[in-house]
């Protein structure tokens, strides 16, 4: 089984993003998107915030886990 690490501030999520995780779910079988903080930057939303818009624009895709 392999799995793909995509790691990521996300802030904000894009179209972008979410395209290079649907690519790789088609070549892995299993993608994780692990969101972070980038120390560098002012965050516009909040960890929790960022990871429930990824989740609920990954829902359709069954092999993406978000943490």
């Amino acid at each position: 089984m392999e799995t793909a690490v995509y790691p990521g501030s996300f802030d904000p999520f894009t179209y972008g993003h979410l395209d290079i995780i649907t690519r790789a779910a088609i070549i892995f079988n299993k993608v994780i998107v692990a969101v972070s903080v980038n120390s560098g930057k002012d965050p516009l939303f909040t960890i929790e915030e960022r990871v429930e818009m990824i989740t609920g624009e990954c829902q359709h895709i069954k092999n993406v886990e978000v943490t």
